[in-house]
């Protein structure tokens, strides 16, 4: 079981630490919509983070601070990073549809400014291409570090096309699984692609 804290500033985001507090190398797990039942224990979160503790990088799964409409949950991600750089050496990103939006809004500096935290790879899964008005696809050009899009092909739940077009023009990695929004049975394969992606860039 993971150690559980609170992120530092002006809102309430908490979170869960897994893996060995002497490694190297953490990232940062980024949840589905809070309104709709997303929070740090996903399914698919803790998929990632069991891929990555097994190849000795730790993973902080966070929840957001009270509902800002994108722009406080994209604080509360910036934050996690910041405190990751802190204390790990190498810093990753990964998101999961909101989650994944809120990733990519991070990381590309389209809300409130840059992030001093910026990781060194970043995967998000299933992203939407828009969240509460803002443009997760459009922030991928702003994006410095090597980006891994994975979608399903029968969601209907986001559009992740145009984010996928963009990563994949600026030479990122693209990957499709034959799935819906929830990926049910492919959890394990999601961790694996997504640790095996970070792990190699961190």
């Amino acid at each position: 079981m993971g150690r559980r804290l609170r992120l530092p500033g002006a809102r309430d985001a908490r979170a869960t630490l897994d893996g060995d507090a002497e490694a190297d190398n953490c990232a940062v797990a980024c949840p589905p919509h809070p309104r709709m039942g997303g929070d740090r224990t996903d399914t698919r979160l803790r998929a990632v983070s069991d891929a990555l503790v097994a190849r000795g990088v730790a993973c902080l799964r966070i929840d957001y601070g009270p509902w800002d409409d994108g722009r406080g949950e994209v604080t509360d991600a910036r934050t996690a990073l910041e405190w990751v750089r802190e204390r790990y050496a190498g810093v990753g990103l990964f998101g999961y549809s909101f989650g994944g939006s809120v990733a990519l809004l991070a990381c590309g500096g389209a809300v409130g400014g840059g992030s001093a935290g910026a990781p060194d790879a970043l995967s998000v899964l299933a992203p939407a291409s828009t969240i509460e008005g803002l443009d997760a696809a459009a922030a991928v050009a702003n994006i410095d570090c090597p980006i891994q899009v994975i979608y399903g092909e029968r969601d209907d739940a986001v559009d992740s096309v145009p984010v996928a077009r963009r990563v994949r023009e600026r030479g990122g990695t693209v990957e499709s699984l034959a799935a819906d929004h929830f990926y049910v049975g492919q959890h394990e394969r999601v961790g694996q692609l997504v640790a095996e992606f970070l792990v190699g860039r961190l």
